[in-house]
């Protein structure tokens, strides 16, 4: 009604000018967003997502695809995410230009349909394309865009906006095809984050306004059964969510539930604020546990409940007053830090979808106002051309003002991206901005461990220690056993293993339930000769995550070195049911086939093929690889090309500097001129 009215005053631009505009919304998302081409991947969840996760790595295929419906390594039910990941790694490998730029464009397409979308059910042209570029360009969108790991928000904005527009056909001329087509793009984006389980009651909200399809409480009812099929999409992606959750030993309720709800209710107003005045934005804000002034609390309770009720008694001459207000707090509310996830107190990456509503409540209420003030000084037929202009009176400058607005958003997210160039770069704003933020330190501690800073890495773990230590509650049993990790890791690769394995069972004690925990305890065990131990951790690990290809390739190692060589072979291929590609479990169970002294596991033709690909996957230059190919082939009786390999094995071991395993290759060539097979009793090729 209002885009018709709209269209016979003649106010809607020319399609010059609305291809124009959309022009000038992608450039401005690249003009912001452009330079993360040449950002690297950050150490918060790139792995898991990415470049550690052993299904998205390998890139596409339809295996791995159904695989994401029930994977459970990050701990989140997202899959059309994973498969995203999974084309980038498909497309542009683990070079991370190639993910940014997807981010980027998907970015793009969501500030488009978001201006189509709303441009079509309300014909308020410039003030949709106003609401379009504060949602390209504020610096809260940084978070969601400029961090690989976040594709889940940008991927489920187009299908959140995709269901919009399908949502606004439908309400136009109902039609099951049109429904079902809602109902897909809504499923869709459920699998791209969950987080829009709140959108049956958005699509409700604009059966209000601007659709006006609520006319009473009769209709309102009837359009809520009429979404009963969607909010039970939403109740079946709810519990798949909280579920995942739940086998997250670090995701779900550590806090206590009055510490959350205190936190939701100044969330609400942190993030009004920060849509105001973005300042000081950081990847991780410190929960405050307890220490949140009761005044604070109850000043934003009150807050939050006077704004609700305005837009109440505003809600029949200024419905879109309410529809903002409840969109913002509605999608909000699964991740506002009720129900528990993470330790954040809260993040920027949450608005990216709830504030649309906050602009769509800034802008027409400014436009609202111009034309009340416009009205107020003009002549009845004045009025009528006023009707849908936000311009009237001094339309110039306010366009320039607007304009304005959007500049400065802009320049503050431009150098909002630069933070996120890197790892030191994030983590190091982070420091610089926030208080007590111990994940920072101990992710800027991990940053040096990985590059060989040991020094330097435990000073960042022994900071952080001490804030997590400070705290009185246990309930960060989690954060504290992440660092005492931290540390037993970094200790170990120092070659310091009885301090190491202390400080690891110190993470264990605080949290049986970590599995990580447990893998690396195992590990600095296992480098002590304690395989009997070693073996009890990783079993422990495994009762937690029995799919893990990492952990049954070393409990394969050390159950091979106790002689247990048909249980060891079975892990290996565990190890490579769940991770196919997985070099070691290729080659170790590659040598138990070829070498080791238990005859009914022999098989000449698997092994043979195991550890070609092992070879081929490690680009034929690990000397361990190619003696295994060499003693595959001697167990096939192929004893010429056994020699030619093992040989080249030995070339490679000695380029390699690695004298030892040179020699033990000089014994294998003796064999093979002699025609016969390796034997290994103590399986020292597993690796």
């Amino acid at each position: 009604m209002i885009a018709s009215r709209a269209k016979k005053l003649g106010t809607q631009p020319s399609l010059i000018v609305q291809f124009a505009v959309c022009a000038g919304l992608i450039a401005l998302v690249w003009i912001v967003f452009g330079q993360t081409l040449g950002h690297d991947f950050v150490n918060y969840d790139d792995k898991v997502y990415v470049y550690g996760n052993p299904l998205v790595s390998s890139g596409f295929s339809w295996p791995h695809a159904a695989r994401a419906f029930v994977d459970k390594y990050t701990n989140n039910w997202h899959p059309l995410t994973l498969i995203s990941h999974m084309i980038d790694c498909q497309l542009f490998g683990l070079q991370p230009a190639g993910h940014h730029f997807t981010n980027v464009l998907l970015h793009s397409i969501a500030t488009i349909q978001l201006f189509l979308w709303l441009r079509n059910l309300t014909g308020r042209f410039w003030s949709c394309a106003f609401v379009a570029a504060l949602f390209a360009v504020h610096p809260l969108r940084v978070e969601s865009v400029a961090w690989i790991a976040e594709r889940k928000d940008v991927l489920s904005a187009v299908f959140f906006f995709l269901t919009l527009i399908a949502y606004a056909r439908y309400a136009r001329a109902p039609a099951l095809g049109r429904y079902l087509l809602t109902s897909i793009l809504f499923a869709c984006g459920l699998m791209s984050k969950p987080m829009l389980v709140t959108v049956p009651a958005v699509l409700l909200l604009l059966d209000y306004w601007p659709l006006n399809r609520v006319t009473d409480t009769k209709s309102f009812w009837k359009l809520f059964r009429e979404k009963i099929p969607l909010f039970a999409l939403s109740a079946g992606a709810s519990a798949a969510a909280v579920a995942l959750q739940v086998h997250a030993s670090n995701s779900v309720g550590q806090l206590p539930l009055l510490w959350r709800v205190e936190n939701a209710l100044v969330s609400y107003v942190i993030y009004i604020w920060k849509f105001v005045w973005p300042h000081d934005l950081a990847v991780f804000y410190p929960h405050p546990d307890d220490r949140l002034p009761l005044w604070q609390v109850i000043l934003a309770a009150t807050f939050l409940a006077v704004i609700t009720l305005i837009v109440w008694k505003l809600r029949r001459t200024r419905p879109y007053l309410l529809v903002g207000w409840l969109w913002y707090l509605v999608m909000l509310l699964p991740v506002i830090g009720v129900v528990e996830v993470g330790l954040q107190g809260h993040a920027d990456r949450y608005t990216y979808l709830p504030q649309v509503g906050l602009c769509l409540m800034v802008v027409w209420g400014i436009s609202d106002l111009l034309k009340t003030f416009n009205a107020q000084q003009s002549t009845p037929n004045d009025q009528l051309k006023t009707l849908d202009s936000t311009l009237g009176v001094g339309r110039w400058a306010l366009g320039v003002f607007c304009c304005a607005i959007v500049g400065a958003l802009a320049l503050c997210a431009h150098a909002q991206v630069s933070y996120w160039r890197n790892s030191e770069t994030l983590w190091t704003r982070a420091l610089a901005v926030t208080k007590d933020n111990d994940v920072a330190l101990t992710n800027l501690g991990t940053l040096y461990a990985d590059r060989g800073q040991f020094d330097r890495a435990l000073s960042y773990f022994e900071r952080a220690l001490a804030i997590r230590s400070s705290s009185e509650h246990r309930h960060y049993s989690m954060s504290l056993a992440l660092i005492q990790n931290s540390i037993g890791n970094a200790l170990a690769r120092q070659g310091r293993l009885a301090q190491a394995t202390a400080h690891l069972r110190e993470a264990v004690q605080l949290r049986p339930d970590y599995p990580d925990g447990h893998y690396n305890l195992g590990t600095a065990l296992f480098q002590q000769g304690d395989l009997d131990g070693a073996i009890a951790e990783w079993r422990t690990m495994l009762s937690m995550r029995p799919d893990d290809a990492g952990v049954h390739t070393s409990l394969g190692n050390a159950l091979a070195q106790k002689g247990l060589l048909s249980e060891a072979a079975d892990h290996y291929e565990k190890a490579l049911q769940s991770d196919p590609d997985s070099v070691l479990a290729l080659n170790n169970l590659a040598w138990v086939m070829s070498t080791g002294p238990d005859d009914s596991l022999r098989n000449n033709e698997i092994a043979l093929k195991l550890a070609l690909k092992a070879n081929q996957l490690s680009q034929e230059n690990n000397p361990v690889f190619i003696r295994t190919l060499a003693a595959a082939y001697a167990q096939a009786g192929a004893f010429d090309k056994a020699l030619q390999i093992a040989k080249r094995a030995a070339e490679e071991a000695n380029a390699q500097g690695v004298r030892d395993l040179a020699n033990e290759i000089a014994h294998d060539v003796d064999l093979y001129q002699r025609g016969q097979p390796l034997r290994d009793s103590n399986l020292r090729n597993a690796r």
